[in-house]
């Protein structure tokens, strides 16, 4: 299997059309997702968790009772890779 890539310029702002509410901050793809309640938030999380898991790719996330703050970068590629991209659509499956 070959090494992550990180993604040009170009390749990023493309990606980020296709995920709405994510933004680049520090470096990373970053969306804040809301809940109504903690269960929900953490429900969220677990099910984002299995497929995290299953892709052996992590996000770095924060949970304060019904807020998930999710950030996407993929450390062996210093920076935003295909796997972000692709967890981060995962992810927006999972929040509808």
């Amino acid at each position: 299997m070959n090494a992550p890539r990180r993604l040009n310029e170009t390749e990023l702002g493309d990606a980020l059309r296709g995920l709405p509410g994510w933004e680049l901050r520090e470096a990373k793809l970053h969306k804040a997702f809301r809940f109504a309640s903690f269960v929900e938030a953490f429900g969220f999380m677990a099910s984002v968790a299995l497929l995290a898991e299953g892709m052996n790719h992590h996000p770095e996330w924060f949970n304060v009772y019904n807020q998930v703050t999710i950030d996407l970068t993929t450390h062996d590629a210093g920076g935003i890779s295909d796997l972000d991209v692709e967890l981060a659509r995962k992810i927006e499956g999972v929040a509808r």
